[in-house]
């Protein structure tokens, strides 16, 4: 499980480095992308960072979910595959988004703040429960709970600076 989590943070490291082409390749010729290209709303930073923001919220809570429905079916690994899959999702998302925006740098890098503080918000209340963590009963072993709770901060924190970096930073031309 540490090897798959080291791997995952790897990649994303890996992905941030080759951003350029990472954007560009994913972003292309995307009928999404060009609805958000023409639509007006979508160049004010504030609109577009409030629509990233909720699109960040939806796959987070959408990819809860079916892991909560995966939960009753106790298939291996199966949870993994999800996760892949919301992680890809986010980029391929992340990457419409920056290569539909058309507007000033400065504008760019607020709407990234705002549509990635969804996960930034995620980090502070993981970080607050992990800080406030309590036993449920005397003598109970919270180890575990700190454990997920530890590695729940460090996710939220990696798709908040990716998010950041993918969708405030790189214009997407390889």
């Amino acid at each position: 499980m540490t090897l798959l989590f080291l791997l995952g943070l790897i990649g994303v490291g890996l992905i941030l480095i080759f951003k350029s082409s990472v954007v560009s390749f994913l972003g292309e010729n995307n009928k999404f992308g060009m609805i958000l290209q023409n639509s007006g709303w979508f160049h004010n930073f504030w609109i577009s960072g409030l629509f990233l923001f909720f699109m960040n919220g939806i796959l987070f809570f959408l990819t809860c979910f079916v892991l909560y429905i995966l939960m009753s079916f106790l298939i291996p690994y199966v949870h993994m595959i999800v996760m892949v899959v919301a992680v890809i999702t986010s980029l391929v998302l992340w990457s419409i988004v920056n290569k539909a925006w058309r507007g000033k740098k400065k504008d760019q890098l607020k709407m990234a703040s705002i549509g990635s503080s969804f996960y930034l918000i995620l980090t502070i209340i993981f970080l607050y429960k992990y800080v406030t963590i309590e036993p449920y009963f005397p003598g109970e072993d919270t180890f575990m709970r700190a454990l997920g709770l530890f590695l729940a901060i460090l996710v939220s924190f990696v798709a908040f600076t990716t998010c950041f970096i993918i969708t405030g930073f790189s214009k997407g031309r390889a």
